[in-house]
Formats: C-alpha cells, sequence, structure tokens
C-alpha cells in the first residue's frame, strides 16, 4: 500500500469483502450501500480495481458459480488485504481526527475581521 492511502474505491471494494465473498454485482451494490450512494461503480471500474487489488495480492478469487446460464465470479479479502484495508482505516482516522481538532480550536479563537 502506498503511504499516501488508496483510492476511495479500493478502499470501498476491501470494505465490501471485508465480511464475506462477494461476486461483482454483489460488489457494486455493496459499494454504493456503503458510500450511502455516493460511488456508483461500473463493472468496468470495478474489474479493474479488482485486478489492481488481486495483483497486490489483497483480493482472490474465491469461487465460481455458473448461474441462470452465466458464470459469477466470487471475490474474497485476503489476509493482506484485511491488514491493508485496517492501516488505511487507521491513516483515515487520523485524517478526520486532525480535521475535528483544528475545526474545534476554530470555533474557539476570536472572530478575525
Amino acid at each position: 500500500m502506498v503511504a499516501r492511502g488508496m483510492t476511495e474505491p479500493a478502499f470501498l471494494v476491501l470494505t465490501a469483502l471485508a465480511g464475506e465473498a462477494r461476486h461483482g454485482y454483489g460488489i457494486v451494490s455493496e459499494v454504493e450501500r456503503l458510500s450511502d450512494g455516493r460511488v456508483s461503480m461500473p463493472v468496468g471500474t470495478l474489474y479493474g480495481v479488482l485486478d489492481r487489488l488481486a495483483g497486490e495480492g489483497l483480493v482472490e478469487l474465491d469461487r465460481e458459480e455458473v448461474q441462470q446460464g452465466r458464470l459469477r465470479r466470487y471475490y474474497r479479502l485476503t489476509d493482506p488485504g484485511a491488514e491493508a484495508l485496517a492501516a488505511e482505516a487507521r491513516r483515515l482516522e487520523a485524517n478526520v481526527r486532525a480535521a475535528t481538532e483544528r475545526l474545534r480550536a476554530r470555533r474557539t479563537r476570536p472572530a478575525t475581521a
């Protein structure tokens, strides 16, 4: 993982996979739910993110199933993926804490003209 953090789509995909293995449409739906509808991930974008995360060893193919004549690939979070997700969550939490402290301090300062 890059020190400056991962992209929001990658973070949300890893988060979507933290609870259980999911297929593409399941990941897209969970990302939309997790982001309260702010992130709508086109399937092409999803598979680009999954390919990159798989290349980094953060996700892997869990299984393939045929449903209604179509192949569904299920992906799961790997242990290194869970570690990367936890590290990114800590990084984001620290950023939120810093911003919150600055805003709190700003409110207690006298206003300047």
